[in-house]
């Protein structure tokens, strides 16, 4: 471990208290080290949490599972390193072994962990969380998993009221076997954060914000446990460089107000 193992226990344990507390917990996420150092240097950042699409992204894949399990998990290492902050990490559905995944993160400093069940058959689903919740009681931390399951994701154009079920159904049965929240990603309304929560209890359910997705306070008020923001950290970065490029290249300056380097 990079790490004693009380150390990472400890970790892992803050984690889990920033999740149940009622003050709803923001992860802004990020995919290098030198965006970790950027974020977890902002007064109020308490954790922070990889995105999957933008570690693959900033190396060159399609997200997806392209990129190899080995390169993920040493993407993450750096990124935990690199803080004295308890790190989540985006590890999409587990690259094939969610057990043995989770297992690597763990010795890399990574105490919690997003799995995403891709809406595959509830009982294959269910056994995915449940070996990632073995995995971490195998190395003697209370790893936390965000369960995520992909029922708004892959809604396509069913019945918003059977994929809202879908959700309550595969959310409560990822918490039955020891997930610590359930991510429902999708932009949300405020019927289906209030009927998730419900069935999951509060500071259980974790959402992504989008452009046009609920208020963090209003989120918080409805009992939500986190908000993630995913891919669109990066691609604010990136639009601000390309905004930037495009004033040097037509005679402009730097803007002010610019971060001095780490």
């Amino acid at each position: 471990m990079t790490e004693a193992p009380s150390a990472l226990s400890a970790k892992a344990t803050a984690l889990a208290s920033l999740h149940s507390a009622p003050e709803i917990l923001q992860v802004v996420n990020v995919w290098d080290v030198i965006s970790a150092k950027t974020i977890a240097d902002i007064p109020g950042t308490t954790a922070l949490a990889t995105a999957s699409h933008s570690i693959a992204a900033s190396l060159g894949y399609e997200d997806g599972e392209n990129i190899p399990v080995e390169e993920m998990i040493a993407a993450v290492g750096r990124i935990a390193a690199a803080t004295d902050l308890p790190v989540s990490a985006d590890l999409e559905s587990g690259y094939g072994d969610p057990g043995d995944t989770v297992r690597r993160a763990i010795a890399v400093g990574i105490v919690g962990a997003n799995i995403e069940d891709q809406m595959r058959p509830l009982a294959d689903a269910v056994a995915q969380m449940e070996a990632v919740i073995a995995a971490g009681r195998a190395e003697g931390i209370d790893f936390v998993l965000n369960a995520r399951t992909d029922a708004f994701v892959k809604a396509g154009d069913r019945d918003p009221a059977e994929v809202l079920a879908d959700a309550v159904e595969r959310g409560k049965a990822y918490l039955a076997v020891g997930a610590t929240n359930v991510f429902v990603p999708g932009l949300l309304d405020e019927h289906a954060v209030t009927t998730l929560v419900e069935a999951f209890g509060p500071q259980r359910l974790s959402v992504i914000n989008v452009p046009g997705s609920l208020a963090p306070s209003r989120l918080q008020e409805l009992g939500v446990a986190r908000i993630s923001y995913g891919p669109w950290t990066q691609r604010v970065a990136l639009t601000a460089l390309a905004n930037s490029a495009r004033e040097l290249l037509a005679d402009g300056q730097l803007p002010e107000g610019t971060l001095p380097l780490n």
